[in-house]
């Protein structure tokens, strides 16, 4: 007689009936249909959002401008009280909106636990991400919509997660990775800088499949933003070249100087309360939407200070400061935008750095010309510094230069500037060890906790909270 393990063993090896074969073949048709239907419409839809996102910024800092002129010295009152009601706001019913979201997509990513979660990453979330970046680029906060729609992108990916095959941890890093890297490729209306910040940033503690469903999400994403918005450069373009041959002592001058700044504000940003007295920390904790209101008031005087230059991306002043080849700032502008894009971000409103970091390394840029205008044309000089300065605060040189190049049509400096953003941002691993992003990505992360299920970790900086 035979034992039930020989009987189980003769079931295992037996053939297949037509009935499961059947069964398995109508089970990965439906799979399959799954994955383009998903990939497709996410894909889509991220597009087109990102699309949507970038030409309503474009007229919410139209607005900001309509309000200079207006209203002028009422904007005094009214951006603190802007920054104090947007930080309610986001704290009360979009919490995880806070900063520019990329955080928040590296902590889903990182997130080992199948169950679905939607406090980073929620449809509520994008509205409301969307309403508060918007309404902060109208009261002239120091912010960019670039870091955002990775947020949004990845909430529409996200969204997905849950339905036909798509169930386990692995699935859902795939879909927020190539969501959030779509979304990069929608706003900066490149294919190419979402592919390499997928690599670069997103996914830096995983392998990167180059035949991924995320390549492909990532381009039709930016066709999208190609074929409605057109083949545009951000900052406009320059015919300025950098001879090596003559100037090659600028490379290491704008990597050091600009690295060491973008490291300084990476610093800042992630020790802030670190520096400040115990009793400012605990009144600033206990007063969250005062210290908002508080960082509005010296954003409003930053800008009034500079005749407006630092409210919102700062894309104006930087594109003709770019295109006519010669310095349109003030010698202060590039610190008060440093000091704006800083307040803004630890103010706790949601908002972006990509832009109004761009427009920080121009100003710097712009003082290291001054200073020294023998060691390379002041336009080389300016861009050079703009991907030192992002590679600074970022660490991540290669999506850097990539942004850089792309966003200021500055393709003949290729070598140049991916030099300068690997020397920046080794500059910058000094002064500030630990990436930016990945920094405050621990304060949402998801910790494992025995019997208990994973929540949110509730961010220390002040800033963070608000």
């Amino acid at each position: 007689m035979s034992s039930p393990s020989s009987e189980e063993h003769r079931e295992d090896t037996s053939p297949e009936t037509p009935d499961h074969t059947t069964n398995r073949i109508v089970d990965r048709t439906r799979d399959a249909w799954y994955h383009i239907l998903i990939w497709f419409f996410a894909s889509v839809l991220i597009g087109l959002t990102g699309v949507c996102v970038a030409i309503a910024s474009d007229y919410a800092n139209e607005v900001n401008l309509w309000l200079q002129e207006k209203l002028h010295w009422w904007l005094l009152p009214l951006i603190p009280a802007a920054f104090a009601l947007f930080a309610w706001l986001t704290n009360r019913f979009f919490q995880g909106t806070q900063g520019s979201g990329i955080p928040q997509t590296i902590a889903v990513i990182d997130d080992p636990d199948d169950q679905k979660k939607s406090n980073l990453l929620s449809i509520r979330n994008l509205i409301g991400k969307v309403a508060m970046l918007l309404g902060g680029l109208v009261m002239g906060a120091s912010i960019g919509r670039e870091g955002p729609t990775v947020q949004i992108g990845a909430s529409i990916s996200h969204a997905f997660y849950g339905y036909g095959p798509f169930k386990t941890a692995a699935h859902r890093r795939a879909l927020v990775l190539a969501g959030g890297a779509a979304g990069i490729a929608a706003a900066f209306n490149t294919p190419l800088a979402g592919i390499m910040f997928a690599i670069e940033e997103l996914n830096k503690k995983y392998p990167f499949n180059a035949h991924s469903s995320t390549l492909l999400t990532v381009i039709i994403a930016g066709l999208i933003s190609l074929a409605v918005q057109g083949n545009y450069i951000y900052f406009g373009s320059t015919n300025v070249v950098l001879d090596l041959s003559q100037h090659v002592y600028a490379i290491p001058v704008c990597a050091i100087l600009g690295g060491a700044a973008g490291g300084l504000f990476s610093l800042l940003t992630q020790k802030f309360s670190f520096f400040l007295p115990g009793r400012l920390r605990a009144f600033i904790q206990a007063h969250p939407y005062l210290f908002a209101a508080t960082c509005g008031l010296i954003v409003a005087l930053l800008g009034f200070a500079t005749n407006g230059m630092t409210f919102g991306t700062s894309y104006q002043p930087t594109r003709m400061t770019l295109e006519a080849n010669n310095s349109l700032f003030t010698w202060y502008y590039g610190i008060c935008k440093f000091f704006a894009t800083l307040l803004s971000t630890l103010s706790g409103i949601p908002g972006g750095l990509f832009a109004p970091t761009l427009s920080v390394g121009a100003g710097l840029g712009d003082n290291i010309s001054a200073l020294l205008p023998a060691i390379a044309p002041h336009g080389a000089i300016i861009i050079l510094v703009m991907a030192a300065y992002l590679s600074g605060v970022t660490r991540s040189p290669l999506t850097s230069f990539i942004i850089t190049m792309e966003m200021t049509g500055s393709n003949h400096m290729l070598l140049s500037l991916m030099i300068t953003s690997l020397l920046a941002s080794g500059v910058s691993r000094f002064i500030s060890p630990v990436p930016l992003y990945h920094a405050l990505a621990e304060r949402y992360a998801y910790p494992v906790s025995p019997g208990k299920r994973r929540s949110q970790a509730q961010p220390d900086n002040p800033a963070e909270k608000n």
